[in-house]
């Protein structure tokens, strides 16, 4: 398992040292825009393609297709993840026809990761600071959707009570920021 540098057959012991928890190195630089493929979300057993999104006709991002709920979306005309400013990702909670994508978002936790492949091979790896639920009427779009000036990603879908008539009364938002760029998601 790599867990021991001795031969299983050795009768020596090695000395006990106290666990050191490695020092956070600097962040990684910002990232070339480069269109996102897929995220990746461990913790909550999330892989999921990427579709383009823009406004739609009230100036509101769009949704990914209903029909797809595996599916999550990419607002095309703001930072892709990973370059620097605030990256915004969308997903589905549930559709007429049962669970989607981010049914389980509000379960992530601080230190949680998302991984986002890019077109160009990357892995812009994100962790998450904190996830919150704001009712619709009330959302702070600044705080949401503003620059930090360094890259940061919102993983967004619908929360809070639903109504039939008029949908979900919140959304559920995760902060995550870059800290680290990979080969592999």
């Amino acid at each position: 398992d790599g867990a021991s540098a001795r031969h299983p057959s050795s009768r020596a012991k090695a000395p006990s040292r106290p666990a050191v928890p490695p020092r956070p190195g600097p962040p990684p630089a910002p990232l070339a825009r480069s269109r996102p493929t897929t995220v990746a979300v461990p913790a909550i057993t999330i892989e999921a393609p990427v579709v383009e999104l823009g406004l739609d006709a009230q100036g509101r991002l769009a949704t990914p297709p209903v029909g797809s709920p595996r599916m999550v979306g990419w607002y095309a005309k703001g930072v892709t993840p990973g370059e620097r400013g605030t990256a915004v990702v969308v997903g589905h909670r549930d559709t007429l026809t049962g669970p989607a994508v981010f049914l389980n978002l509000n379960a992530l936790s601080p230190g949680n990761t998302v991984r986002v492949a890019r077109a160009d091979g990357r892995v812009a790896v994100f962790t998450v600071d904190r996830v919150r639920t704001y009712p619709k009427t009330g959302f702070p779009d600044e705080e949401v959707y503003g620059s930090t000036g360094r890259p940061e990603l919102r993983l967004l879908t619908c929360g809070g009570a639903f109504d039939r008539a008029t949908g979900y009364e919140a959304n559920i938002v995760v902060f995550a920021h870059l800290t680290d760029i990979a080969q592999k998601i």
